[in-house]
């Protein structure tokens, strides 16, 4: 059983990825490195592909952990 204050925990480790990976991503867009064309969403290079990987596995690990974080504190 998860205590009260490590479901909190997990809330607040969730609810940060969530807001701050998106925030990320449209600094990598926005970033030149990302293409290899003269505009955006064109040619996506290495850097592009490996941040996306990034971003997408830790928002899914950040909602994952926010459902665990809930469930556990509507579970006391």
């Amino acid at each position: 059983m998860i205590g009260k204050l490590a479901a909190w925990l997990l809330i607040a480790a969730g609810v940060f990825n969530v807001v701050i990976w998106p925030r990320f991503f449209k600094a990598i867009v926005d970033d030149d490195r990302a293409w290899g064309g003269a505009e955006k969403w064109q040619d996506p290079q290495g850097f592009f592909w490996v941040h996306l990987v990034l971003i997408v596995t830790a928002m899914t690990l950040g909602i994952i952990v926010l459902v665990i974080g809930i469930r556990a504190l509507r579970g006391q």
